[in-house]
């Protein structure tokens, strides 16, 4: 094996291990303060980046079954964070926008988030945390697109 195929793979076990460790903060988040599943609060900051969606726009993004986003769909709006307005030109689908009270919770959400990231990473200057933020990105996309090409070519 190359070098780097080893760093390749150093890169993937570094991915998983940071996988779990958002994970494990956000069930301790989530234990401190129940209600909204982390999951919806997910998909309400997907529609706040994004703007509004169909729902199976929503699932393809996130890489999960339309079903689910449905469920979350349904907590969200419940809950009154999430607006729903038939398609303009099918009626029987819906487009799915975050409301003002789903903009509020976010606020809250993202308050905590910032403030455990500040003592998680405090040391690090703007610049270091821009690199790492711009380097996953570009990652991410490469990603994306070569998860793309296979689901299409099965």
């Amino acid at each position: 094996m190359s070098s780097a195929d080893d760093a390749r793979v150093e890169l993937m076990r570094e991915l998983k291990a940071a996988s779990q460790l958002q994970h494990a903060w956000i069930m301790q988040a989530w234990q401190d303060d129940p209600g909204l599943h982390p999951a919806a609060a997910m998909l309400l900051s997907d529609l706040a980046k994004h703007g509004e969606a169909r729902p199976s726009e929503l699932a393809k993004r996130r890489f999960v079954d339309l079903s689910v986003v449905s469920r979350q769909i349904s907590q969200l709006s419940a809950a009154g964070m999430v607006d729903r307005r038939p398609a303009p030109e099918d009626g029987r689908a819906s487009i799915i926008s975050i409301s003002e009270r789903g903009r509020a919770e976010l606020g809250r959400r993202r308050a905590g988030y910032l403030e455990f990231m500040e003592r998680a990473l405090g040391d690090w200057d703007d610049e270091k945390v821009l690199e790492l933020t711009t380097r996953l990105a570009e990652m991410n996309a490469d990603v994306r697109a070569a998860l793309s090409v296979r689901t299409c070519d099965v």
